[in-house]
């Protein structure tokens, strides 16, 4: 069986170096690809095996056609090996979340197909001596590196065994009949929308960007102009804000249970859904409620929410989607790659995988959970509400001339100034909403980004950073103040807070709502001033 064995081996290590990008956020400690994925978990796993055994027997067979000594092992293992820098390197930009510039792909793909052309054209019968002693070791090296890949294999194996019921429907909290009073105080509705700036919205506006909705709200709401943010990223600043800790990195087990770090205590903890504000507004009398993007609330969130919607999208590496199948999936790679291959190494430039949100996908989820919100609106019982829409997180996915959800096209480029517009339709719609059930005065509604807009650290350098986007930044400059907006029941005067708020406190000001404490902009004023 050697005959076999030995090209099966270095097939294996092969194949493990070409997908180290689509393997490595299924094996990653953290499980944060895992811990953010809404569709069946299984289907990852099984389109990563089925490519990982699919290159592995294609690589197999080449190599069977390259047993024998002369010039097609030459040129067949030279071609594999070749290949080999300019593969990882594009591995390795994915897995570390960076843009590969253009230049260098195209460099040294160029350097390495010329290397290629010239052994083969060079090729003598003399070269072959010094061919097998160089592709010895090259097998060594390609065996060690099967030993990992079949380590990898029973790793995958374990960690689908450990998710296989991650996303299946779990049990909520269900509603007290002491909660029903609540809803004569007035419902406390609390909106995040994604990265919304507040320097974007009410400081330094796009020049003919019309926000109406955000205008009438800011004219009966206190609006803060100096929030300090209780982080940068999504995952990190949410669980901080329900919590009111400090959290800079997360971790999830692969069974889907969250750790948050402390960067004050120095130590990791496991999240603890009834330290949130959820349960204060249980606790409170309130029914709970929930829709929103990215992380997964009702999973986390379960004993603590009445009703609960999460979605999060995002292709995995390789174009893999959650809610296909792995026949499917392959296809779609397949085809992929073969578009690719026909339009050389441009179409091959990879972006950061945070960085790759297809527009379709994300219109997709922002259609979902606006449904899924407002249903939670309709439901006069649904009392202490939670909404984070994916809007205006950058890509574009509005054409505010056409006034319609869409896709970049080569006409026009979407934009986050863009979305901002979306965003302010958003609050529009969900103003006439309440107004039509007569709760928009009597509610409290606090209005927030979770982060400001990311200029300069994400956005700027990724490949879709659009002249407006350049221009209404002021060349990429980044201000971390997010917008955070308030309107108490009755309010109808509009009013500033010019003072530092942090917005790790905003569980504290959401228990100070949910218990009637605040009342005037006078209290809120007061209050403002004593969280320092």
């Amino acid at each position: 069986m050697r005959w076999l064995l030995h090209p099966a081996a270095s097939a294996l290590g092969v194949a493990t170096l070409c997908l180290l990008a689509i393997l490595g956020p299924l094996l990653s400690p953290s499980h944060t690809t895992l811990y953010h994925t809404s569709g069946p978990v299984l289907t990852l796993y099984w389109a990563v095996l089925l490519d990982l055994f699919a290159v592995w027997a294609l690589i197999t067979i080449m190599l069977l056609f390259a047993r024998r000594p002369g010039r097609r092992q030459a040129m067949l293992w030279s071609a594999l090996v070749l290949a080999l820098p300019w593969i990882l390197l594009k591995n390795i930009s994915m897995l570390a979340e960076f843009s590969l510039p253009h230049w260098v792909s195209v460099s040294l793909f160029t350097l390495l197909f010329a290397t290629f052309v010239t052994l083969s054209v060079c090729w003598k019968p003399w070269f072959q001596p010094t061919f097998q002693r160089v592709l010895r070791p090259l097998t060594v090296i390609f065996g060690f590196v099967a030993l990992n890949g079949l380590v990898l294999i029973a790793q995958l194996l374990w960690f689908a065994w450990q998710a296989r019921a991650l996303n299946s429907p779990v049990a909520l909290h269900h509603p007290q009949s002491s909660s029903m009073h609540r809803a004569a105080d007035g419902r406390v509705i609390w909106i995040i929308l994604d990265e919304l700036s507040y320097r974007q919205v009410y400081e330094q506006r796009f020049p003919g960007l019309s926000l109406p909705a955000f205008d009438a709200i800011a004219h009966q709401s206190t609006v803060f102009t100096h929030v300090v943010p209780a982080g940068a990223y999504t995952e990190e600043v949410v669980p901080s804000l329900m919590t009111g800790l400090p959290v800079d990195r997360i971790r999830a087990s692969s069974g889907g249970q969250l750790f948050l770090h402390n960067p004050t205590a120095g130590a990791w903890q496991p999240f603890d859904q009834h330290q949130t504000v959820f349960e204060d507004a249980l606790d409170a009398g309130y029914s709970t409620a929930a829709a929103g993007w990215y992380n997964p609330y009702c999973r986390i969130l379960p004993q603590v929410l009445d009703r609960c919607f999460w979605t999060f999208t995002l292709p995995y590496p390789g174009e893999i989607l959650a809610n296909q199948s792995p026949a499917k999936n392959m296809t779609q790679q397949l085809l992929r790659r073969i578009e690719a291959i026909s339009l050389w190494p441009p179409a091959l430039h990879i972006v950061p995988l945070l960085d790759a949100l297809e527009p379709e996908r994300h219109i997709e989820d922002f259609r979902e959970i606006r449904k899924a919100g407002d249903s939670i609106l309709a439901d006069r019982d649904a009392n202490f509400v939670f909404l984070h829409l994916p809007i205006p997180h950058p890509e574009g996915i509005y054409n505010r001339r056409s006034k319609i959800l869409a896709a970049s096209s080569k006409s026009y480029q979407d934009s986050y100034i863009d979305n901002l517009a979306l965003a302010d339709r958003y609050l529009a719609h969900v103003r006439g909403l309440l107004q039509q059930q007569g709760e928009w005065d009597s509610s409290t509604i606090v209005i927030m980004g979770d982060h400001s807009w990311r200029t300069s650290f994400i956005w700027s350098k990724s490949g879709d950073w659009t002249p407006e986007e350049e221009a209404a930044s002021h060349g990429g400059q980044f201000d971390d103040r997010p917008a955070y907006i308030v309107k108490l029941p009755q309010q109808q005067q509009a009013s500033r807070i010019n003072a530092t708020f942090k917005a790790i406190r905003t569980r504290a000001l959401l228990d100070a709502l949910i218990a009637g404490q605040l009342h005037t902009i006078d209290d809120l004023d007061r209050w403002t001033k004593e969280q320092k």
